[in-house]
């Protein structure tokens, strides 16, 4: 049986750990200046930037939980 490489798996974790802390904090900073990001016409971009990167965080959670699912992790 193949054991897995547990440091490649732990390259995952991490960075997808640290990503659901950027989208805490880049939400907290978008909802904060709503009315400033509204006057200069770049609230929409913040949005689209906090939905990407939103779902590439449940992308990785996504292949994460794959690994546990199968039993692999």
């Amino acid at each position: 049986m193949h054991k897995p490489n547990m440091g490649l798996r732990i390259f995952y974790i991490i960075p997808n750990v640290f990503m659901y802390v950027l989208i805490f904090g880049l939400s907290v900073f978008v909802f904060t200046n709503v009315e400033e990001l509204k006057d200069l016409n770049r609230f929409g971009i913040w949005l689209f930037c906090l939905i990407i990167l939103f779902l590439a965080a449940l992308f990785g959670s996504y292949r994460i939980w794959s690994w546990v699912d199968r039993g692999k992790l």
